[in-house]
């Protein structure tokens, strides 16, 4: 996962990527219009980790052997440090995470309910792909937050997720079932929506005006690719 340190320029150059990753003629865009203020990226952020880590030990509980449960569990615990990090970010600003978090409950525990999946795979790969596009995506944004943060909530949220344990099991399954292979691709399709949705919802811009998806898709299509080359690896079409 990419993340971003050092001086934050005012504008940055994102690539503009075709389906497969082809790089076309850049954009630039002001990172900092499009980052809602810290304290709503921060509860958003560590909600949407607290729900990784519920979801994933949820997957821990149902899992089928004892290896997956063990690798499962440190992905578990992973996604519950960096829950951990954000709400120390948000008690330093004297703020109780709970307070801070509060506001997205409500859809991000709608959220969570519909992408949980019909069974065991696809919860994983629920949070596989689901943990990956928003991850990429908060830390995308955390280079329009205040310089005494968005480096080290960015160095937070790029840290490795252990989601090999995730990948390592779905691709198993896929390689002795075809069927469920071909479920599993409609499957990650629908996520993408519903989680581009959340991801627009951490965005100050949301009216739906020509002037709006003209700043908020060159950041979309680039966090689209990468939900793409997740699918491709697990040799599912996006």
């Amino acid at each position: 996962m990419v993340t971003w340190f050092g001086r934050r320029p005012q504008r940055v150059e994102v690539p503009r990527l075709t389906a497969r990753g082809v790089a076309q003629s850049s954009v630039k865009v002001d990172i900092a219009s499009l980052t809602p203020d810290l304290m709503h990226f921060l509860g958003q952020a560590a909600y949407f980790e607290l729900g990784e880590f519920e979801s994933l030990a949820r997957a821990v509980a149902t899992a089928p052997n004892l290896a997956a449960k063990e690798g499962l569990s440190a992905a578990a615990g992973r996604a519950l440090s960096k829950h951990h990090g954000l709400i120390t970010e948000i008690r330093r600003r004297g703020t109780e995470p709970d307070v801070a978090m509060a506001p997205f409950v409500p859809a991000l525990d709608h959220y969570r309910a519909q992408s949980q999946g019909a069974d065991w795979h696809e919860l994983l790969l629920s949070c596989y792909l689901t943990g990956g596009l928003l991850e990429d995506f908060f830390v995308r944004l955390s280079d329009g937050l205040p310089r005494d943060v968005g480096p080290r909530v960015a160095q937070l949220l790029g840290e490795d997720s252990g989601t090999t344990v995730l990948v390592h099991e779905l691709q198993m399954a896929i390689t002795a079932d075809s069927a469920l292979g071909s479920r599993l691709a409609m499957w990650g399709r629908r996520l993408v929506g519903d989680t581009l949705l959340i991801a627009r919802s951490a965005m100050p811009v949301c009216e739906p005006d020509v002037f709006a998806e003209s700043r908020t898709e060159p950041v979309f299509t680039e966090i689209i690719a990468a939900h793409t080359r997740r699918m491709d690896g697990l040799g599912l079409t996006a």
